[in-house]
C-alpha cells in the first residue's frame, strides 16, 4: 500500500508567447521536465506537455486521469489566463495543487524581458486561485523552490495525502459480525461517511470466515508458524495447538480480505465469541495484518479502521491504538489495547514476545499475543471524528514514546506518550474535541501530512 504516489504535472502558458519568444515552449517544456525529475525521489511525476489553450488543458488532464494519476499539480509554465482550465478541473476526481514556483531562485540584474516572461508564473498562480475559488474547486497551495529540500518534503506530504485520499474513495472495509453494542464514538451516518471520507463499509457473514478457517491446509500453517518462530520470541509454555489455531484463523481472514479486495476490517470481541464456532479471539491475525499494511480497528470501528487504512498508505507502519491510564510521574498517557498492536513498530533493542495469554473477553480459549513497546522517539497521533451527517473532525496530536522499563505483568502491547504540550492540557483538548478512544499512532513526526489530508477532504482539522 505504501507505494510512491503517481502525480500528473499540468503545465500552464499561451501560444500569443511563442511569437514574442520563439522556442518559449520547448524551453519550458524543459523546465516542466526538470521539475519533474527533480521530485522523483518522493513521487512518479508525469508530464505530458505544455497546455496552452482549452483543448490543449483538457486533453492533458484528460490523458493525466487515464494514466491513473493520484493527484494533480498546476505549475504555470508562464501566466495563462485561468478560466481555460476550471472546466477540466471540476470534472477530475482527484486533488489539485497549486505549486506557486518559478524556473530561477533569484531576481538578478542580468535579467531581460525574456527572462521575466520565464519567471512569470506567480501572477497566472493568482489568475488560477481565485477562479478555483469562485468555481469552488478544492486545491490545495504549496509556494516554493522548487530545488530545495523543504520543497520536496511539502510536496512529498501533499502528494501522498493525495493518495490516502484517492485510496479511501475506493477502499473497501469488512465488518465481521457486528459492532460493539452501545458504544457511541464509533457510530456513523454510512451514505454521509461515503460521501465525505470515501470507503465503503461491508458487513460479512461470520459463516463465509468459518468456511475459510476448515480449508486452510496444514503446509500453510506450518509455514506462517515458521515465520513466527522467526519474527517472535515464542513463549515455551504456548501450546503449538493454540498457536496453530491462531495461524488458521489468520489465513482465513487474510483469504477473505484478499478475495474481496478489503483494504481493512473490524470485528467486536463479542460477534466472535457469541458464534459458537471460533476456538480464539484473532488477536494475533490483526496485529500481522496491521503489520502488512491492512487497516484495522476493533469493536467493529470501521471509522478508525478507515483511518488506519489511510495512514497506512500516507505513511506506512500503522498501528491502532487506545489510552488505558494515565502518569502524572511521567506526564503521559499509556497506550494499549487488548492485544492486536502493529508489531513493525515495536522497539528494536527487545524482542517481540509471543504469549500463551489468559483473556476472559469473548469467552474463548487463550489467545497467542504479541507483547511489545513502541521505539522511543516523536509519534503523531489522528482520530476521525463524526460529528453530523457529512461534518467530520479530524483531531491530530503530537509527543513523544518514552523510553520506559517493561511492565511484566501487563500481557499486551503498551508504551507511554508524553504529549507535547503536556498531558493534562492534552486530554482537555482530546476529550473538549470529542476525539474517540479509537486512534491512530504513526511513528515520527507526520503533522503536515494529516494537514493535507484533512485540507483535501475538507474535514474540520483540530491540531493539540
Amino acid at each position: 500500500m505504501n507505494e510512491k504516489p503517481k502525480i500528473g504535472l499540468l503545465g500552464i502558458m499561451q501560444a500569443l508567447y511563442d511569437d514574442m519568444l520563439p522556442g518559449i515552449t520547448d524551453r519550458q517544456a524543459g523546465y516542466a521536465r526538470e521539475v519533474a525529475s527533480r521530485l522523483s525521489g518522493v513521487a512518479e511525476v508525469l508530464f505530458v506537455r505544455p497546455a496552452r489553450d482549452r483543448d490543449d488543458v483538457e486533453a492533458v488532464v484528460s490523458e493525466l486521469l487515464d494514466a491513473d494519476v493520484d493527484g494533480i499539480m498546476i505549475v504555470m509554465l508562464t501566466y495563462g489566463p485561468a478560466m481555460r482550465t476550471v472546466r477540466a478541473l471540476l470534472e477530475a476526481p482527484v486533488p489539485v495543487l497549486l505549486a506557486n514556483i518559478q524556473p530561477e531562485r533569484s531576481v538578478t540584474a542580468g535579467w531581460d524581458m525574456a527572462d521575466l516572461t520565464y519567471n512569470q508564473g506567480i501572477h497566472g498562480a493568482q489568475d488560477q486561485a481565485n477562479a478555483l475559488v469562485r468555481a469552488e474547486v478544492p486545491f490545495s497551495v504549496l509556494t516554493g523552490d522548487w530545488r530545495s529540500p523543504e520543497f520536496s518534503e511539502d510536496f512529498e506530504g501533499w502528494a501522498r495525502a493525495a493518495r490516502a485520499a484517492r485510496w479511501l474513495r475506493r477502499a473497501r472495509i469488512a465488518l465481521l459480525g457486528y459492532p460493539m453494542n452501545g458504544m457511541g464514538d464509533i457510530l456513523y451516518d454510512p451514505p454521509a461517511m461515503l460521501r465525505k471520507i470515501g470507503p465503503t463499509v461491508i458487513s460479512e457473514d461470520l459463516g463465509g470466515l468459518v468456511s475459510r478457517l476448515e480449508a486452510v491446509g496444514g503446509a500453510d500453517v506450518d509455514a506462517l508458524l515458521a515465520r513466527h518462530a522467526e519474527r517472535f520470541e515464542v513463549a515455551a509454555d504456548l501450546p503449538r495447538s493454540r498457536h496453530a489455531y491462531a495461524a488458521r484463523l489468520e489465513l482465513a481472514i487474510r483469504e477473505l480480505l484478499d478475495a474481496d479486495g478489503y483494504d481493512g476490517f473490524s470485528f467486536h470481541f463479542d460477534s466472535i465469541g457469541g458464534d459458537g464456532r471460533f476456538e480464539q479471539l484473532p488477536l494475533l491475525a490483526a496485529s500481522d495484518l496491521m503489520a502488512d499494511g491492512y487497516g484495522y480497528a476493533a469493536e467493529g470501528d470501521t471509522n478508525t479502521a478507515s483511518l488506519m487504512c489511510a495512514a497506512q498508505v500516507m505513511i506506512g507502519d500503522a498501528h491502532f491504538s487506545e489510552m488505558y491510564a494515565m502518569d502524572w510521574e511521567r506526564d503521559s498517557v499509556l497506550i494499549s489495547h487488548m492485544g492486536e498492536g502493529n508489531w513493525k513498530i515495536a522497539r528494536r533493542d527487545r524482542p517481540v514476545r509471543l504469549i500463551d495469554r489468559e483473556l476472559g473477553i469473548g469467552g474463548l480459549d487463550n489467545p497467542p499475543t504479541p507483547v511489545f513497546s513502541a521505539e522511543p522517539g516523536v509519534a503523531t497521533t489522528a482520530a476521525l471524528v463524526p460529528i453530523e451527517g457529512e461534518y467530520w473532525r479530524l483531531v491530530v496530536g503530537q509527543g513523544e514514546v518514552l523510553d520506559t522499563p517493561e511492565l511484566p505483568k501487563v500481557e499486551m502491547h503498551y508504551f507511554h506518550f508524553r504529549p507535547d504540550q503536556g498531558m493534562e492540557g492534552f486530554m482537555d483538548d482530546w476529550l473538549s474535541l470529542g476525539a474517540p478512544h479509537h486512534f491512530v499512532t504513526n511513528l515520527g513526526d507526520h503533522l503536515a501530512r494529516w494537514r493535507r489530508l484533512a485540507e483535501i477532504l475538507e474535514l474540520d482539522y483540530e491540531e493539540i
